[in-house]
């Protein structure tokens, strides 16, 4: 059976009833599981913007990689949940913009899925992500 260690973001509140982040342990590649997460900050989502709250998600997947020790090149599968399709369709163009300032001209691989709601009030989308640090990653890291 496979040690996880859960990755914590510092100055994040603990999250209630699940993890930010899993990482499997060992020497070499390790993968890192990130929750999904929302476009909120401090447990609140500050704008109803569907872009702005693709922009706070994405930080915060990004947040998570980093704290394991990885960077937006790790993450090798993405999954968004929306619930305003249309909305996603209109905001194409700012979402491409907000993507390549946070991950460059990294795509991993990636599905997105319509849905009725989220758990967390006003949230209009989630992103959970799979990560692969590597031993280079790992030793710029430390």
């Amino acid at each position: 059976m496979a040690e996880l260690t859960k990755v914590d973001v510092e100055g994040w509140p603990r999250p209630k009833g699940y993890a930010n982040g899993m990482l499997t342990a060992g020497e070499g590649e390790r993968i890192l599981f990130v929750a999904g997460q929302v476009g909120w900050i401090d447990e609140k989502v500050p704008t109803a913007d569907f872009a702005e709250q693709f922009g706070i998600a994405l930080d915060n997947v990004l947040a998570v990689v980093r704290a394991a020790g990885g960077d937006a090149t790790s993450i090798a599968r993405m999954t968004v949940y929306v619930t305003d399709i249309p909305a996603y369709r209109a905001a194409q163009r700012r979402l491409g913009e907000i993507w390549r300032e946070k991950m460059g001209r990294h795509y991993p691989v990636m599905a997105l899925l319509g849905i009725a709601e989220l758990v967390e009030e006003g949230a209009k989308l989630e992103i959970e992500a799979t990560a692969v640090l590597t031993r280079a990653v790992l030793e710029r890291a430390d």
